[in-house]
């Protein structure tokens, strides 16, 4: 797992050994269709729809965090929504191009007036962990782990830079749903998508695995943890997870699960986490536009 790519970013290194027991994997994400037939033959309502009780959430926020209005506690989701012109991104202030929207959610995905017809084999997005961790004991799977999720996407193979080999094209092909242009004003859409993209749309990698990486991040089970790969060298000491369950020093305050796969928002100007190795921390408790996942189960 992991990587000692020079250019590769910190919670990426080092390269570490791990095992993992057989276990199959869905050959894509989960779509719009599959994650709608789950709703209707159970009711289920996603975090995203529900309205946000402020008694539980301050209980997750630093102590003094302003009490949020009635507007900000109605159901959302944060959606990308690009800026006019460009701004700088050196500083990481997602809020220039990323924005809260209420009414947001797995069936409006950009807010209350669009709608998921015509994406029905798109991933399904706006997906909490607990949204997707019902979904997975519906459909008799679970999530995967970071380990088996990397695996995975490997296809079998060692060393190389992407899931497909050490060319970010082959022979001129995109691989993967990703940003091309000027992050994060100008998607020139070079392979064929501003957003999402109709799963199997592009390659499989050698194990049969369509999207596993560009066109949604995808969720595993495992807590982040920022330096994990030197805890496992044994060049950090191990995490207390009766005191933590997670461990980020950048976001200190927050509950992330592993997210890999990149999306069709990383870009080669500002996240180059289109790779196996790359990996981020996700807040477990509520989704985006760019987040989905897909399930595996033991052999």
């Amino acid at each position: 797992m992991g990587t000692d790519e020079a250019d590769a970013y910190a919670v990426e290194k080092p390269a570490v050994k791990v095992q993992v027991k057989g276990f199959w994997m869905d050959e894509t994400e989960v779509t719009n269709t599959q994650f709608s037939k789950f709703v209707e033959e159970t009711g289920y309502t996603t975090v995203a729809e529900r309205k946000i009780e402020w008694e539980e959430i301050k209980k997750q926020l630093p102590p003094g965090t302003p009490e949020l209005s009635e507007e900000e506690l109605q159901p959302g989701s944060l959606v990308f929504s690009p800026p006019s012109h460009p701004v700088p991104t050196f500083n990481h202030d997602i809020s220039q191009w990323w924005k809260w929207v209420n009414g947001a959610n797995w069936r409006h995905p950009e807010g209350p007036e669009s709608t998921i017809i015509g994406r029905e084999n798109h991933p399904v997005v706006h997906i909490a962990f607990e949204d997707a961790e019902a979904y997975a004991n519906w459909a008799g799977k679970r999530l995967p782990t970071e380990a088996e999720w990397e695996f995975a996407a490997k296809g079998g193979k060692e060393n190389q830079r992407y899931a497909w080999g050490n060319d970010f094209q082959l022979e001129g092909m995109f691989m993967a749903n990703t940003f091309q242009g000027d992050f994060p004003h100008l998607n020139d859409g070079t392979d064929g998508f501003l957003g999402t993209a109709p799963v199997k749309n592009f390659p499989a990698n050698p194990f049969g695995l369509y999207d596993i990486i560009g066109n949604v991040w995808e969720l595993t089970s495992d807590w982040f943890d920022a330096i994990k790969f030197n805890r496992i060298a044994g060049s950090a000491p191990a995490l207390d997870s009766a005191i933590n369950k997670c461990y980020n020093p950048t976001n200190p305050y927050a509950m992330e699960k592993v997210i890999k796969g990149g999306s069709f928002l990383c870009a080669d100007d500002y996240c180059i986490n289109y790779r196996p190795s790359a990996r981020q921390g996700h807040a477990y408790d509520s989704g985006t536009s760019n987040v989905g996942f897909r399930c595996v189960k033991h052999r």
